[in-house]
């Protein structure tokens, strides 16, 4: 048999065999047809990829060099707020650039960077896995790349894009020397606060010229190249600062890895911090801090990355009214600053900062928003800091938690806006994971209490339990739906003093907390731009980036948000500590808060048409450490029932101005209805009611509740509160309806620092005399009521001298609890994750 034949006898019995194989699997192809599939698909990709390295040329990179403005407009996309974006670059040669900066850039971004070919395959595989196996979304591109990227082509995520990437990295790589290449990335490379180069990042962040960076600083600039923005340090949330830092860790660990610096030398390094953001021209008043808030938007959002936006080239319609923004401005004004005297009281008047934020509950549309008093003087966006704890406005979502949980309090009732709690002051929490005993304010004892009598005083000891018996991790879900970030801190269920307000929103995040409560439970995240267009010259419109919809999550059912709303209603009554806003005139509804140390203050509230936010601090210019209200003014105590709620009111009172008056149509559920008023839930509340803390009645369960609803002890009822000394005459601040006759609001502050070490006694304080409060600041025409405190009769600062008003004492050192309780341990700075 020749060879010839034998390979056919062969290929004949292979057929033979195949024919003898089921149908199925005579359709399945054999391994020699894999293989040279296989082997085809790689000649064919080969050669394609040769064809297109060949034919794919350099692009003229001063195509790309061309940028603009950006222009900022009103909702009415008609009246503009600023022009922005033109580029702030000096381009500078390599030899310019420190050696010890050009290795902290290599070490930050690209390590392979002498080594590889202008791709690294090993990293784009590396990256692709990381990201497949959720270690976060990576990238694996090189310098070079980036270099493409910033240089010939568009930040654009598309394939496309990428693939044109790879082809004139590896051209670029051949045809140019790698420190050429280092430097036109050091040159386009966008670092945050509008610099673009590592010229005028040495200028805005440290104001040196390049030359002079030292290695610390270096090592910084090259860490912001991840996350311009997010990583500037001073205006980063403290989440995004310690990710900052570790970026900077991580780049000096790369020096020593690649052996640029010794460990030796790397050990005694510390971190360099940036000089303050310096304004940008043409932002001045309030239109940076809306510019800011647009941006914060549009990046968060990842409709657009901040090189893009920086770049500039896009008109940009914004959702803030006019209108509502000069009447918040001029609120702040009216009704705080011309109170102010920092020449008479520098200690104490000087550096008292404003955050607010209004949103439209139904569309949660951003309208207005308040930042600070002039950006060209201060460039710090107050309305979108995430570092002042926001005390008792967190008790709604304590409440929240409670009727939407399926635990029950310590008798075993269901949680609703009737059930009764101990009021005692200092009462340890009970299943807490940390020992806490919160004070109420001036260590009142109100005794059994309703939830709904106990938000209306802000008592601090029965919400601290509420919270614990809802399930602490419920909680943070339910404030985490209703629009809290998850990364704030403060958020932690680890620690029993969450449930008082640790939590450290922005003014904006909590706004739309509110109004999600106001939109009957369903929550948008607060938005700020409506429209987006890019015009590029000479080549016409460009089709812009797709906005987002704004659709809303369900954070709660109708029958809880309305539930809570209906309770919020009764703080802003005669007998609340809201009581300031009803000067309003129509139906609202709001929670006071005072954080401990009288660190904060704040108001937050709505109507069925807007939800606002205003909070008060202070915060030293130089080491931006916060600093105690106590003095502002001239008072020893600044509530939340005082300046914070007086400018919600006299924003909310013009921002509404000729529009109908909306009452709220509101339907609790099941056994959370107003009790005992004959008044239907959802409708006005009737007349002022006496709302001394031991004799105020409350709804009765079904059965006798001689614990007072929780606590595990029977609780002796309190004695009764001695009157307060009659209302001292009062200086009209503005004309009032007859809704606002009533009682002043009781001072509210939320012990929200961070628990005890070790439990603290009921009754080792409790017991002692409390120093009587100088007055406080509350409307001028409104009466003081019956409180069960020493307190005098407060009076307004009116625009006019008041006789009857005293002078604050000295400052003395404030305890840590407010109470002279023992010192707390601190609060971490970061929360666990759910």
């Amino acid at each position: 048999m020749t060879l010839s034949t034998g390979r056919r006898a062969r290929r004949a019995a292979r057929r033979e065999a195949r024919r003898a194989l089921p149908f199925w699997r005579r359709l399945l192809p054999t391994w020699r047809i894999v293989l040279g599939a296989v082997l085809a698909a790689l000649l064919l990709a080969v050669g394609a990829f040769a064809v297109l390295y060949v034919i794919v040329p350099l692009p003229d990179p001063n195509a790309q060099a061309v940028a603009q403005s950006n222009v900022y407009l009103y909702a009415d996309g008609v009246t503009e707020i600023a022009r922005t974006g033109a580029v702030n670059r000096t381009d500078v040669t390599i030899d310019k650039v420190p050696v010890p900066t050009r290795q902290a850039v290599v070490s930050a971004e690209d390590r392979t960077f002498y080594q590889n070919r202008g791709i690294d395959l090993k990293g784009m595989v590396r990256a692709g896995w990381n990201t497949l196996t959720g270690q976060g979304l990576q990238g694996g591109s090189t310098i070079t790349q980036q270099y493409v990227k910033n240089y010939y082509l568009t930040q654009s995520r598309t394939i496309e894009r990428k693939g044109r990437e790879l082809l004139i990295a590896l051209k670029v790589d051949q045809q140019r020397g790698k420190d050429e290449i280092l430097a036109g990335y050091l040159n386009t490379s966008y670092f945050g606060r509008g610099a673009y180069g590592i010229q005028s990042a040495a200028r805005a962040y440290y104001g040196v010229d390049v030359s002079e960076l030292t290695l610390p600083q270096s090592a910084y600039l090259a860490a912001l190249l991840q996350a311009p923005s997010a990583y500037d340090v001073k205006t980063a949330t403290p989440a995004n600062r310690e990710k900052a830092v570790a970026r900077w860790h991580y780049t000096l660990d790369g020096m020593v890895q690649l052996g640029f610096l010794s460990a030796t030398e790397r050990s005694s390094l510390t971190f360099p911090d940036p000089i303050d953001p310096q304004p940008a021209s043409g932002l001045a008043g309030q239109a940076g801090y809306l510019v800011g808030v647009a941006d914060d938007y549009l990046v968060g959002s990842g409709i657009l990355d901040g090189a893009t936006l920086k770049a500039g080239g896009w008109r940009i319609t914004t959702t803030f009214d006019r209108t509502k923004q000069d009447a918040f401005a001029h609120a702040v004004h009216d009704e705080l600053t011309e109170e102010l005297d920092p020449t008479a009281r520098p200690d104490t008047d000087s550096d008292v900062r404003v955050a607010g934020a209004s949103v439209e509950p139904a569309t949660g549309r951003v309208v207005a928003v308040y930042g600070g008093p002039d950006y060209a003087e201060q460039p710090y966006n107050d309305a979108l800091r995430q570092d002042n704890q926001i005390g008792s406005t967190f008790k709604p979502v304590d409440l929240a938690a409670g009727l939407t949980s399926n635990h029950s309090s310590g008798d075993g009732r269901p949680i609703t806006t009737e059930t009764r709690y101990d009021g005692t002051s200092e009462r340890p929490v009970t299943d807490g994971p940390t020992p806490y005993a919160p004070p109420n304010e001036d260590d009142i004892d109100y005794g059994p209490i309703s939830l709904r009598q106990a938000m209306v005083k802000s008592v601090n000891s029965v919400y601290a339990q509420v919270g614990v018996d809802a399930g602490l991790g419920h909680v943070r879900e339910t404030g985490i739906r209703l629009g809290i970030p998850a990364d704030v801190p403060g958020m932690d269920p680890a620690n029993t003093s969450m449930t008082l307000g640790t939590a450290t929103p922005s003014a904006l995040d909590l706004a739309g907390v509110y109004a999600a409560l106001a939109n009957h439970g369903e929550a948008h995240r607060p938005w700020a731009v409506a429209g987006l267009e890019r015009i590029t010259p000479g080549t016409g419109p460009v089709e812009p980036p797709e906005l987002p919809a704004h659709n809303t999550t369900a954070a709660l059912d109708r029958g809880t948000a309305d539930a809570v709303t209906d309770v919020l209603r009764d703080v802003i009554s005669p007998r609340g500590t809201g009581s300031a806003a009803l000067d309003l005139g129509r139906p609202a509804a709001g929670k006071t808060g005072t954080t401990d140390a009288n660190l904060s203050a704040w108001f937050a509230g709505f109507t069925p048409e807007l939800a606002t936010t205003v909070g008060l601090f202070r915060e030293n210019p130089r080491t931006h450490a916060k600093e105690p209200l106590a003095g502002t003014a001239g008072y020893a105590r600044i509530n939340g029932g005082a300046f914070p709620t007086r400018i919600w009111t006299a924003y909310m009172s013009d921002a509404l101005e000729g529009t109908p008056v909306q009452d709220f149509e509101l339907e609790p559920s099941e056994g959370n209805g107003r009790p005992g008023t004959g008044v239907p839930t959802g409708a006005p509340s009737g007349t002022p009611t006496n709302a001394r803390a031991s004799t105020t009645p409350t709804a009765p369960s079904s059965a006798p509740d001689p614990t007072g609803g929780h606590g595990g002890t029977v609780q002796a009822p309190a004695a009764p509160a001695a009157p307060a000394a009659p209302a001292a005459p009062a200086v009209p601040r503005r004309p009032t309806t007859a809704t606002t006759a009533g009682t002043a609001p009781a001072p509210d502050r939320t012990s929200a620092a961070p628990e005890p070490s070790a439990p603290v006694a009921p009754t080792a304080a409790a017991s002692a005399p409390q120093e009587s409060a100088p007055p406080q600041p509350t409307p001028g025409t409104r009466p003081t009521a019956d409180r069960p405190t020493a307190e005098p009769p407060s009076t307004a600062p009116g625009k006019t001298s008041d006789p009857t008003r005293t002078p604050a004492p000295p400052i003395p050192p404030v305890p840590p609890t407010g109470t002279g309780k023992p010192p707390a341990t601190p609060q971490p700075a970061t929360s666990t994750p759910a």
